[in-house]
């Protein structure tokens, strides 16, 4: 046996299966909507075509509407399934809301199409057509009735055991589906070539039993919903009940029967959009909103038809000829006790949703009567505690300036949020976590709307009241630092001075007459300790408050330091010292004066030390406040700065006078200090020390 050569061929490179999973995900998401949409304009076609066909044919004796429920659910599903395929391509919830539409549009054009041609004689096309319409309807079924309920809401199933019902339910199906092939002849189905005689006997009851092993293999679908909203968090089950509730209004009219039965056509649009909005929306939206106005809305007709009975019992009890006015005495009852009837049952449906803790706004309003009686820093309690009430949480936490208040006991933070006053954070909310409620999230989210804005009040008035209290501590401290070193630069410096000087004085007078070349350099000794002590005073002074503000003012005083750090300037072509100043100076309080000039003092002074800059300008601008800049085009501060004293001493002045300083840098771009100082006499202004 002869051998043959035998080539090595490389083996086919195919990619990894990730790369191939995003590219099937990426043409997913550009593809997807378009697909989306050409299903709901197919759908739609095909109950166009419906329409035109179910005008052929009789009225139904059982549903009053010109449509089928098959022609809302062909309509409605496609277009919001298109909707959650728009917005998440990948998710197989909208995919299958728009097939299952299709199919139910599918079925019910072929359906009445073989009812048409049934009532017109027969054709060889009938029974293929009931073929196709209950192989459509088989597939529509399994996916809105199995797979919809198994993948809510998150597309994915429970677990591998969920499969056996949907594999059952599937079985069933397909067996049903071959009933219908081999289905025996009549006059609704036409014609089969394909009949099997000896299973005739037996077809009704087949089908039966499959219908069955399919209803339960829903339930168990559906089953697969309630094991899926015990475990799931808040969120999640919020998106489970919208669906719910929306079912709620298809199934009533289905248990009831004829002849309100038909109602659920009207209905059925809005198990879709319950779908959709859940998916979506679900952050916006509260379904335990709905179920409490259903519970209070309940109410109120139920208390007005009970009235009525009683009125038209009692009436025809009494005097048979009055009964024709039971229903205005009923109207009349219920309009004089509407609003006590309405609260009473929002407080009943409230306090079996949510607990003690319903309303949100009754909690504010008795949030706002606690808070005028109390004091700054009860306030906050007060706010936490009621939050904490109306959150059903074990403990809410408040973050202020590095001090924390808590009412209960907060444990692992559920959640954290920042408290925000008007633009200005002020602190953050640490909330432990939650109680046991039915709806928790929904209702969380309205209390906090509703609350945070009281805690947050709260927390600023805690912020200013430390604020204040820091300020009045730093306002006696450099006081009394201010006394301390007044008396000990006087006793120290000033008060030895003075007693050598007369010790001097003294020495001269005995001198006079027997030494006067003695007693002449004694007395220019003290003629230079004279100068000293004026040096000294003039220094106590000038601590005080600078002599230039008072000789110059201002602007002036602030030309004058910039012309000493002029000197201080790389040298360059370019280099250049400017001062600016727009609007009136006069006028400005003695403080503000004071720490205008230390703060540009000081800026120059970093400017001269550290910047290597060439060019500084200096701007004063008053416009309501005293706002001070000083900009250098030097090598600006490092990214890892730390705040010395001078930066600290700027924006200490600053905050003083209740105003701001912010330094702002760029490495190699220079450095702008910018001050904002109130330009008005205020009473916090009186008591700072320059």
């Amino acid at each position: 046996m002869p051998v043959h050569d035998q080539k090595e061929f490389p083996p086919v490179a195919r990619p990894p299966l990730d790369t191939r999973a995003r590219d099937w995900s990426g043409r997913v998401r550009a593809y997807g909507p378009a697909v989306a949409v050409a299903i709901a304009c197919a759908a739609i076609a095909l109950e166009i075509g419906d329409i035109w066909v179910t005008a052929q044919l009789p009225p139904s004796p059982y549903n009053p509407l010109p449509f089928a429920p098959e022609d809302v659910a062909g309509t409605t599903f496609p277009i919001f399934g298109a909707l959650l395929v728009i917005s998440r391509p990948r998710l197989l919830l909208g995919w299958l809301l728009c097939l299952g539409g299709l199919g139910s549009a599918a079925n019910i054009l072929a359906a009445n199409t073989a009812a048409l041609l049934v009532l017109n004689g027969g054709h060889p096309l009938v029974h293929p057509l009931w073929v196709f319409a209950d192989g459509v309807w088989n597939l529509t079924t399994y996916a809105l009735g199995v797979l919809l309920p198994l993948l809510y809401p998150t597309g994915r199933i429970l677990s591998k055991r969920w499969c056996v019902p949907g594999a059952i339910t599937a079985t069933a199906l397909g067996l049903d589906w071959l009933c219908s092939w081999i289905a025996p002849s009549s006059v609704r189905t036409g014609g089969n070539a394909l009949e099997v005689a000896a299973f005739a006997p037996y077809y009704a009851q087949t089908r039966q039993g499959l219908h069955m092993v399919v209803a339960v293999g829903m339930a168990l679908a559906f089953s697969s919903l309630v094991v899926r909203f015990h475990r799931a968090d808040g969120i999640e089950r919020r998106q489970i009940l919208w669906p719910l509730v929306a079912m709620a209004g298809l199934v009533v009219p289905w248990v009831i029967g004829y002849p309100v039965w038909w109602t659920a056509t009207l209905t059925l649009p809005l198990v879709p959009a319950a779908i959709a909005v859940a998916v979506l929306r679900y952050r916006l939206y509260g379904i335990d909103t709905l179920i409490s106005r259903a519970l209070v809305g309940a109410g109120l007709v139920g208390v007005v038809a009970a009235v009525y009975v009683l009125v038209g019992a009692g009436s025809s009890l009494v005097l048979s000829g009055v009964d024709r006015f039971a229903g205005l005495a009923a109207a009349l009852f219920a309009g004089a006790f509407f609003h006590p009837i309405r609260r009473g049952l929002q407080r009943l449906a409230d306090h079996a949703l949510y607990g003690r803790g319903g309303d949100p706004h009754a909690l504010a309003a008795g949030l706002r009567r606690r808070l005028p009686h109390t004091d700054p820093a009860h306030a906050l309690l007060a706010a936490l505690e009621v939050l904490r009430d109306g959150l059903s949480v074990t403990g809410i936490a408040v973050e202020i300036d590095g001090k924390t208040t808590t009412s209960g006991r907060v444990g692992p933070v559920a959640r954290e949020m920042p408290l925000v006053w008007h633009g200005e954070p002020v602190g953050r909310m640490l909330i432990g976590p939650p109680g046991r409620r039915r709806f928790p999230a929904a209702h969380d989210e309205r209390v906090i709307a509703v609350l945070a804005p009281y805690v947050a009040d709260a927390a600023h008035t805690v912020l200013l009241t430390t604020a204040l209290q820091r300020s009045r501590e730093r306002i006696l401290t450099a006081g009394e630092e201010e006394r301390r070193r007044l008396r000990r630069d006087l006793h120290d410096g000033l008060g030895q001075t003075l007693a050598s000087m007369a010790m001097t004085v003294n020495a001269a007078r005995l001198s006079l007459e027997r030494s006067p070349d003695a007693a002449d350099t004694l007395l220019r000794d003290l003629r230079e300790g004279m100068d000293t002590v004026t040096a000294d005073v003039r220094q106590l002074v000038y601590g005080l408050r600078p002599p230039a503000l008072d000789d110059l003012g201002l602007a002036g005083a602030v030309r004058a330091l910039v012309e000493e750090a002029r000197p201080g300037l790389a040298a360059g072509a370019e280099s250049a010292a400017e001062v600016e100043v727009t609007g009136d100076l006069a006028g400005l309080p003695a403080a503000v004066e004071v720490a205008a000039y230390r703060i540009v003092q000081e800026a120059l002074t970093n400017v001269r030390k550290h910047a290597r800059a060439r060019r500084v300008r200096v701007v004063l601008h008053r416009n309501g406040e005293l706002r001070v800049t000083v900009a250098d085009d030097g090598v600006g501060l490092p990214a890892n700065r730390r705040a010395g004293v001078g930066l600290c001493s700027m924006a200490e002045r600053a905050a003083e006078l209740g105003g701001t300083c912010a330094v702002a840098s760029e490495p190699g771009h220079g450095t702008t200090v910018t001050a904002r100082l109130p330009a008005v006499p205020g009473p916090s202004l009186g008591g700072a020390w320059s």
